[in-house]
């Protein structure tokens, strides 16, 4: 007997963005976003934020607007001074994870978990680290090209950049290709990462406005923020299985679904059911 997991109201798809930096043209980005009923996770540099003398001319957001600009977002770690941090003695790397959760956390009014790696770089040493600053994923800069979701969260890749060649070849397959394949478990998550300052043109800007038309208001996708996708994914994992497979129990407080013989199953917060 196999099952296989769906996301968020029975969706066997899932679409998230990662941008890091925050720079002042995730303000339009953002809105962006909003237009299309997309969601995405933003990494940000606290220090920057503070710092008019680091930052002149505008070319990053500033803390007063933090809470507005992002709200419906995620807001995550990105290095308080986007440092390489595998460069760094154990107490800097700490330092500079745990004061721009600190920031952030302060600034946004939420608990942040999440991060992007400065540079893309890290080594054991930092992801270490990062568990013990309680960070619960860290995206890297690798793309694999492909739908499915790897489980190694403090070095998790992307599906591809914005930029990327192939980026509307992988949105026509994630939207018209059918996500249950004969061997497959789980839904597709597609993935897309970038910096906002990278749309420097009218044709950059029109090339990812196309995109997000092509991939917004499907039924069959939950648009979620990379927080929200992680603990969706390890709620799923952690449900709880009689031995013979026809019962579960889901003991945390997020709603499951999952596929099982053909037909969509809820699974409750706290609730057990019979399969």
């Amino acid at each position: 007997m196999r099952n296989f997991m769906l996301f968020k109201d029975g969706k066997p798809k899932a679409l998230t963005f990662s941008y890091d930096d925050g720079p002042k043209e995730d303000r339009e980005l953002v809105a962006l976003f909003n237009k299309y009923s997309l969601k995405g996770t933003f990494n940000l540099n606290s220090q920057f934020l503070y710092d008019r003398a680091s930052n002149p001319d505008d070319k990053a957001v500033d803390y007063t607007e933090l809470p507005d600009l992002y709200k419906g977002h995620e807001v995550a770690v990105h290095g308080l001074t986007h440092p390489f941090l595998e460069r760094l003695p154990v107490d800097a790397m700490m330092y500079e994870v745990l004061k721009d959760r600190e920031n952030l956390e302060r600034l946004s009014g939420t608990i942040v978990r999440g991060m992007a790696y400065p540079f893309g770089t890290y080594n054991d040493n930092v992801v270490r680290v990062l568990k013990d600053a309680g960070i619960r994923y860290s995206r890297t800069c690798e793309a694999h090209h492909g739908f499915g979701i790897r489980r190694d969260w403090l070095r998790m890749p992307s599906t591809c950049h914005h930029a990327d060649e192939k980026l509307f070849e992988l949105a026509d397959k994630f939207i018209n290709e059918s996500a249950f394949t004969r061997w497959g478990t789980e839904g597709w998550l597609f993935y897309v990462w970038g910096h906002s300052y990278e749309f420097r043109t009218q044709e950059d800007w029109d090339r990812i406005e196309k995109f997000c038309q092509m991939v917004a208001n499907k039924d069959d996708v939950w648009y979620a923020t990379n927080i929200e996708i992680y603990n969706y994914v390890n709620a799923y994992d952690n449900l709880e299985y009689s031995l013979n497979m026809t019962r579960v129990h889901n003991p945390s407080a997020i709603d499951i679904w999952l596929r099982h013989e053909e037909n969509t199953v809820h699974i409750p917060a706290g609730a057990t059911i019979e399969l």
